[in-house]
């Protein structure tokens, strides 16, 4: 097999492996809009490839239900209508198993498809398909987590789920980086997201960041403080946030009989003091670093400082705006929809978690959220 035929295989492989430990009645349930049901994850990245390859590419492709296409689309407004986002949890059909069945019906097409000589031009776009199903698996995890972890019983996924894997030695230095003109964005041929592209200087003061990332033990004390009912440290938005949702601590954090404990993928456990915090907002990082007397770094300072830094296991939240780099130029046709319709209101995050899948994130990776949202393995990393 090729390389490319090899990455296919393993990363649609991967996601049914994700939904190995599911029952069956975990398949459709959406418990908040943010949150997709891992049949409707199963289909969109099926449709994906029927919609945006084999439909163009492979002459008289059958698809395999006409309806679909409207199931599972996702946002790509000029890919026609599509059920809202808000009722995939409603669609107790297609069942399971149909959807399955598509997935193998596709799979099937596509085979084929890369058993032939395929352009360069298609390649490409067969390279963002797989890297896109990649995106709906680190989806796939955290909204798995978020179905169980708000189910009262609080069920497993996995009890032996290691949700800090290589933990590094948590001894934090602050780092010095000194002032000057510093290159940004992807520079190598290796795939990387439209996003990323662009390559630029930016002048950057000197600074400081942490070589380690924010601890349960540290964002304790931040609670213990009554941080969340101080409202100096709060953005105007974050405290009318705060008030509205009730927040107290962390998403999965719960506190029983005096006693802090916190829900992960293996179950409900007690609080690990020296895990990396996580599943927190934009606006409860900045309150946090607000607290701490520091702030966070910007995205282009922990692009600069990266090499000395311990990351991979939480998403970063960072001081900047999701913005285009200097020359950026959205993809032609429905692919255009797929980064820069989203450019405005949501933070930069960067480094990846323990819930990005292999081959998926790198440096210039640029993964961007509104700042109240916290259902991913997003983390704190301080700068000065």
């Amino acid at each position: 097999m090729t390389d490319l035929q090899l990455f296919y295989r393993d990363t649609r492989k991967r996601t049914e492996t994700i939904c190995n430990p599911l029952e069956i009645e975990d398949y459709v349930v959406q418990p908040i809009i943010d949150v997709s049901p891992p049949k409707w994850h199963l289909g969109h990245t099926t449709w994906f490839f029927e919609a945006f390859i084999l439909a163009k590419y492979v002459v008289d492709y059958q698809e395999y239900d006409l309806q679909f296409a409207y199931v599972f689309n996702s946002y790509y407004e000029s890919m026609g209508k599509r059920v809202v986002r808000t009722n995939r949890g409603n669609l107790s059909r297609p069942t399971v198993a149909q959807v399955y069945e598509y997935r193998a019906h596709v799979d099937t097409a596509m085979y084929q498809l890369l058993e032939g000589g395929i352009s360069v031009e298609l390649r490409d776009l067969i390279t963002i398909g797989i890297h896109h199903e990649k995106q709906h698996q680190e989806l796939l995890l955290t909204d798995i987590k978020y179905i169980l972890g708000n189910n009262p019983l609080l069920p497993p996924y996995d009890v032996d789920f290691e949700e800090t894997p290589n933990r590094g030695n948590g001894v934090e230095k602050m780092i010095n980086v000194n002032e000057g003109l510093y290159t940004i964005g992807h520079q190598s041929t290796d795939f990387c997201y439209d996003n990323e592209l662009g390559v630029h200087q930016v002048y950057v003061p000197s600074f400081r960041i942490a070589s380690t990332l924010v601890s349960n033990r540290a964002y304790l004390e931040f609670v213990e403080d009554q941080a969340y009912q101080n409202p100096l440290l709060w953005h105007a938005e974050a405290w009318d946030w705060l008030q509205r949702e009730q927040v107290q601590a962390p998403l999965y954090w719960h506190c029983m009989d005096g006693v802090w404990q916190r829900y992960g993928l293996a179950g409900l456990r007690s609080l690990d003091l020296d895990d990396p915090v996580t599943h927190v907002s934009y606006f409860e990082a900045f309150a946090f670093a607000q607290w701490a007397d520091k702030r966070l770094p910007t995205e282009f300072e922990w692009e600069i400082a990266q090499k000395e830094l311990d990351w991979g296991t939480r998403w970063e939240w960072t001081e900047s705006s999701y913005l285009p780099y200097p020359g950026y130029a959205k993809a032609p046709g429905a692919l255009g929809e797929y980064n820069g319709k989203f450019m405005v209101n949501q933070k930069v995050l960067r480094g990846g978690s323990v819930a990005t899948p292999d081959a998926h994130t790198r440096h210039t990776y640029r993964n961007f959220f509104h700042p109240q949202l916290r259902w991913q393995f997003t983390g704190i990393r301080l700068a000065q």
